[in-house]
């Protein structure tokens, strides 16, 4: 049937699927649709939105409160809020997180995510499970977890100029959780965020084959609890550049900032280089950099304030 005949006749499904050309059958891409979420919006809370989204969907929350929470399956899903104020609170899906996201290629951008919880104690404001993530001016406050993720083969997530404020918690005997813990992926990157007064748990924590963290501010503040500011327990490629770093009078592990390589398994290193960060110790002696593994650590151009520190235990050389 001719694609006039098709719109003449009024079958759109039929267009959308292919179209019976001598033979060969054409595919007609869906149209990427803009979904409003909010009061008086198509859809009234971003779960409804999650229900329907496809592949390519700009998702668009409009700024209130939301007791909601949704799992996002379509891949290239841009999910934002509309302007500032957007807050999803307290709700939690699957019993993991407020964002459950499998789909791949998500970015997550103006969103603030607070108080998730659930029974096992790790409860995240995102849970991430697709491939591709990126989390662009975000805030993620008192919840269990800020963010989680798996073992993602090939997986890359990218945090950019968001906030991780008091997440943290070692309620379960499973372990405990932290501000941003991923598992075997292939890349963490942070940029330009802040991390404060993470509760007991790691500010970050990261088993990917590489880790780069820069221009990010990680303080424990007079309130914090957190146990390592940066904890790589399987070692791989690290890189942190241009970073505060703080830690508190509070700490629940006032031995080292940052740990490198203490649960084995190492993985594959390209280096360790720890460079032109700022390191402040409110409590009491510590260790800015212990490194356990095989590979060294370059330190170069740290600045040291506060009480005693002791820049690097392992192999590696100081600059």
């Amino acid at each position: 049937m001719p694609i006039s005949s098709c719109a003449k006749h009024g079958r759109r499904l039929a267009c959308t699927l292919g179209l019976l050309l001598g033979g060969l059958a054409i595919a007609v891409p869906i149209k990427a649709e803009v979904l409003q979420v909010g009061p008086g919006q198509a859809y009234r809370i971003p779960s409804a939105a999650a229900r329907v989204a496809k592949t390519g969907d700009i998702v668009r929350i409009a700024p209130g409160l939301y007791h909601d929470c949704a799992v996002w399956r379509a891949n290239n899903l841009l999910i934002e809020g509309a302007g500032p104020g957007v807050v999803l609170r307290g709700k939690t899906c699957q019993g993991k997180a407020i964002f459950v996201i499998t789909g791949n290629h998500v970015t997550v951008r103006g969103i603030r995510f607070e108080k998730a919880r659930v029974p096992d104690g790790n409860g995240a404001g995102i849970r991430a499970s697709g491939r591709y993530l990126s989390v662009i001016d975000d805030q993620f406050i008192d919840n269990q977890e800020g963010i989680l993720a798996g073992n993602i083969p090939g997986g890359r997530i990218v945090i950019r100029h968001s906030r991780f404020i008091h997440n943290g918690t070692c309620i379960s005997r499973l372990g405990c959780a932290h501000g941003v813990y991923v598992g075997h992926i292939a890349l963490l990157k942070i940029i330009d965020s802040v991390f404060y007064a993470t509760q007991v748990g790691h500010d970050i924590k990261s088993r990917a084959l590489k880790t780069v963290l820069i221009g990010n501010r990680i303080e424990d503040g007079p309130d914090g609890t957190a146990s390592y500011e940066v904890d790589i327990p399987n070692g791989g490629t690290l890189i942190m550049h241009g970073n505060i770093i703080e830690k508190g009078p509070n700490s629940d592990n006032h031995g080292t900032a940052i740990m490198i390589g203490e649960a084995g398994n190492l993985q594959p290193s390209q280096g360790i280089l720890v460079q032109n960060n700022t390191f402040i110790n409110n409590g009491p002696p510590t260790v800015f950099v212990r490194n356990l593994t095989p590979t060294p650590a370059r330190l170069a151009n740290n600045i040291f304030k506060g009480n005693e520190t002791t820049p690097l235990v392992g192999k590696g050389p100081i600059h």
